[in-house]
């Protein structure tokens, strides 16, 4: 019987910037600065990959611990989307070892103290739809490289404080934000900057300003964590992509990459004798 000394490491990096290192050997690895620990109970299926533009597709597995990656995190979406490497390795050499995955984590599910994770290779981004959109909203996506809009302009960006809320988070009742509009951080976003939220973000549904001083809003959906009375918030205007909004919110309508007097759907479907008088 002949003994394999070739093990699998793991590298798994989150957006934030938080770094854990897994391996099915039974000791600890070392290399690219990270410790690959055996005990965090990390396991993979058979990695599938193919030639061209194929996408590499795999899954990992394993058992929730408090100083790795706990079920908190994961239900508050910590991990999605973060960066996931896979090594082969000689244990006895770490110097020789070849990179045989990258890619990043997608649909990650858990119960009964397990999660799985789906892996997503690098091919996963021209699944994308590419081109422009041709409709009479604006396709950018408010600040973004077409949008070209600076989101740090005074008036476009708030912090307040939690003074109640209900139930898992998804409505609260925020202090000291100013008193814009009813409506002006709608279709915008939250970011919670303290407590067991802090780094997690949500969409803003209803923005409601009904008192002096007290601001509602409610949000598309509750963050991962519960939020707690007193956290601070910083909420960014919203933008419903209409070119009316555009032209008098933002005064960027230069920058609009909608087309507003496209002709509505019934246009196409009307008798050719009514186009005309459109």
């Amino acid at each position: 019987m002949t003994a394999t000394t070739i093990a699998r490491a793991w590298a798994v990096s989150r957006s934030d910037g938080l770094q854990l290192g897994f391996t099915d050997h039974d000791g600890v690895l070392s290399f690219e600065g990270i410790a690959f620990r055996p005990e965090a109970g990390l396991t993979a299926q058979t990695l599938v990959q193919g030639l061209g533009l194929a996408v590499d597709n795999t899954e990992a597995q394993g058992v929730l611990s408090d100083d790795s990656i706990t079920a908190e995190d994961l239900a508050a979406g910590r991990w999605d989307g973060a960066e996931v490497r896979l090594w082969e390795v000689d244990w006895t050499n770490v110097a020789a070892r070849r990179l045989v995955f990258r890619g990043s984590l997608g649909e990650i599910t858990f119960a009964a103290g397990a999660f799985r994770a789906e892996l997503r290779g690098l091919a996963e981004a021209l699944n994308r739809a590419q081109g422009r959109v041709y409709h009479p909203r604006c396709s950018a996506l408010l600040g973004d490289g077409q949008c070209r809009f600076d989101l740090g302009r005074e008036g476009f960006r708030a912090e307040g404080v939690i003074e109640s809320l209900d139930e898992g988070g998804a409505r609260l009742r925020l202090r000291g934000v100013p008193a814009h509009a009813s409506g002006w951080f709608e279709h915008g976003r939250i970011a919670f900057l303290d407590g067991r939220v802090r780094g997690l973000t949500g969409a803003v549904k209803i923005d409601l300003m009904p008192a002096q001083g007290v601001r509602e809003v409610e949000l598309w959906a509750a963050p991962g964590a519960a939020p707690t009375v007193g956290n601070r918030v910083r909420l960014t205007a919203g933008c419903d992509k209409r070119a009316e909004t555009c032209r008098g919110k933002f005064l960027n309508f230069l920058n609009f990459r909608g087309f507003p007097h496209l002709p509505p759907e019934d246009w196409l479907i009307a008798p050719q004798a009514n186009r005309g008088r459109r």
